[in-house]
């Protein structure tokens, strides 16, 4: 889960690989460093820390020269520190690598290469990249990298420099992004397209087994075997300006504050005269028709998503739906086959769990849809179908937009298969689409009430911390839920120990007394997701219960609900009102800024949480 670039051009590398390296920082911040080939040799700088202190230090010695390679590292082998920092090199310091992904067959290589003579000094599996380079090199670095990657078990995306071509570098994938930006007197590697949007948005995607070599005006592509290849660039969409705060303090919140447009463009786009149009979808409907049952696998708060799909699709479309954490789904015996559709939602599309629970599934010759937000991912070429959710970038590490996205495209996917199915009528499709409609306004709505730096849930957020400190740190958060609204409470959860690493539960309302009611007293915060639905009054019991233990309560209900005031609940959090069904995107509001104004509380780092990185691109 790093990010590494490459620059080959006219300009000063150091001050392209640093720009794009800010961009890529949301995939790591342990530590980052550069290398730069300069008058026949590479000049190298890495730090542990965050990109700051790289740059701090780069003001200090600048290093000049027009190619090198870039990389911010999120540790998996070796504590984050400056010796364990990318950019790694071989025993003659001509060989330098920086790499994403996770080489399984480490050890192994590692114990063969020092046999050999070769030297180690850092903790990594990375550093056995370089030494397998050096071991093949002839005087071509692209045949170098294709003899060395042979070895390598495991997932890598690689940038590699030689400081005897001063003129070209190479890059190698297989289970980790990298895309190559071509532009005009420079090309670049990337892990992801925001790294190079500043200079191009023609990107050409390589695929697993794949190597590239790229200069200044050139592009080659071979596979494993050295067989040439021939890709066209894709223009990507996104702007640079959707990879920026604009005013924000933090990506997070305007992240959340973007989601009534996200949901508006997805109906615009997806909407037209009263029909869903999914475009790129290229699964025919008699495929749908049939389908007789469904599996949704998904990563975190992708997994939230997909369990609301699934009260969707079983409520509507009146089909057997489960989902599986794509880990577990990957590594057990699923009862998929030809009749099952497998959605597989992830908001990178590189998603290393959910990638290989992608090819589980087609192994078993299931039908398999990606829904994801990135152009040319990996999950996105090579499911049977895909819809993407159009999200824009996401930079922050919590996820918010592309949750509701998610949803958002589940929603119309759900109406397009009972469609087809023939199990929702015209008249129904009518009512059901015309409700939808309303959730971009009502997000509006939702949203401007909490424009305020005075707004409720940061008032909520500051009495929490007050309490929390008073009560030395043992103060810990529930969140309840019921029916389709259960998923939000593992999502509000699950936000809240991101960004403000407190202690946070989600259950289904019903099960509380089976468990979770002995965590109830004076310290736990419960949050009750009480909105009108049809069985509102049971959550109001609820609540009654934990009053009656101490519990304190923030209940979200909707505007105009009378009744709620009378449950004596400590704190409330309104939002407009919708049916239940298309509730949970209301819904999701409140639970994210929930988390973002508590984590502000306590001073966090609310885009960079600790231990976390934005895509999980390795196990």
């Amino acid at each position: 889960m790093c990010g590494i670039i490459g620059y080959a051009g006219k300009k000063v590398a150091a001050k392209v690989l640093i720009n794009s390296l800010r961009r890529l920082e949301y995939r790591g911040y342990d530590s980052a460093g550069i290398a730069v080939l300069q008058d026949g040799s590479i000049n190298f700088s890495k730090k542990a820390g965050k990109l700051h202190v790289l740059t701090d230090e780069l003001k200090r010695f600048p290093l000049e020269g027009n190619i090198g390679a870039g990389h911010v590292r999120w540790a998996t082998h070796g504590v984050p520190n400056e010796v364990n920092a990318h950019p790694h090199l071989d025993c003659t310091g001509k060989i330098a690598v920086v790499h994403n992904g996770i080489i399984e067959n480490y050890q192994a290589l590692k114990t063969m290469l020092i046999k050999e003579g070769h030297k180690f000094v850092s903790d990594t599996d990375t550093e056995v990249i370089p030494h397998l380079i050096e071991k093949y090199y002839k005087g071509y670095l692209l045949e170098a990298v294709r003899q060395a990657v042979k070895l390598l078990k495991g997932s890598y995306a690689i940038c590699c420099l030689h400081a005897s071509d001063r003129k070209r570098m190479v890059g190698a994938r297989c289970d980790s992004p990298l895309i190559i930006g071509a532009g005009k007197n420079e090309n670049f590697f990337a892990s992801d397209a925001p790294a190079i949007l500043d200079y191009t948005k023609n990107v050409i995607f390589l695929n697993n087994y794949e190597i590239a070599e790229i200069s200044k005006n050139t592009i080659k592509i071979i596979n494993i075997n050295g067989k040439t290849l021939s890709r066209k660039p894709t223009r990507i969409k996104w702007n640079i300006s959707q990879a920026e705060k604009s005013g924000f303090k933090h990506f997070m919140l305007k992240e959340i504050f973007e989601q009534s447009n996200v949901v508006g463009d997805i109906l615009k786009e997806r909407l037209k005269n009263n029909k869903i149009h999914f475009e790129e979808l290229a699964i025919k409907e008699k495929v749908f028709k049939g389908i007789k049952n469904m599996a949704i696998v998904a990563c975190g708060t992708a997994y939230h998503a997909a369990l609301t799909g699934k009260y969707m699709l079983e409520d509507l479309a009146e089909i057997p739906v489960w989902v599986d954490t794509s880990s577990e789904f990957r590594y057990r015996k699923p009862i998929v086959g030809k009749n099952t559709l497998v959605i597989l939602i992830s908001q990178s599309g590189e998603t290393a769990d959910t990638l290989h629970a992608l090819r589980e599934a087609k192994k078993r010759k299931a039908k398999t849809l990606a829904v994801c937000n990135v152009l040319g991912s990996s999950i996105a070429r090579e499911a049977d179908g895909v819809i993407y959710t159009h999200a824009g970038p996401e930079i922050a590490v919590a996820s918010t937009k592309a949750y509701t996205a998610q949803l958002a495209i589940l929603y119309l996917l759900t109406i397009y298969i009972g469609r087809i199915r023939g199990v929702i009528s015209g008249k129904t499709k009518k009512k059901l689409l015309k409700e939808f409609k309303k959730i971009p306004r009502l997000l509006k709505l939702t949203l401007n009430d909490f424009k305020s730096n005075k707004n409720k849930i940061a008032e909520y957020a500051k009495n929490f911390r007050k309490y929390y400190l008073e009560k030395h740190n043992k103060s810990t958060f529930l969140y309840l839920a019921r029916n389709i609204n259960y998923p939000n409470a593992l999502e509000g959860a699950l936000k809240l120990k991101e960004i403000s690493y407190i202690t946070a539960e989600g259950y289904p309302a019903g099960e509380m007394k089976h468990g979770p009611i002995a965590l109830i007293d004076e310290n736990p915060w419960v949050v009750c997701i009480a909105t009108k639905a049809k069985i509102y009054e049971k959550m109001l019991s609820n609540i009654q219960e934990i009053k009656a233990r101490g519990g304190i309560i923030i209940a979200i209900a909707t505007k105009g609900d009378k009744e709620i005031a009378s449950q004596n609940v400590n704190y409330v959090v309104k939002v407009p009102e919708i049916s239940e069904l298309f509730s949970p995107i209301l819904v999701a509001i409140p639970l994210q800024l929930l988390a973002y104004y508590v984590a502000r509380e306590f001073g966090y780092d609310i885009d960079q949480p600790r231990n976390l990185a934005k895509s999980v691109t390795v196990e």
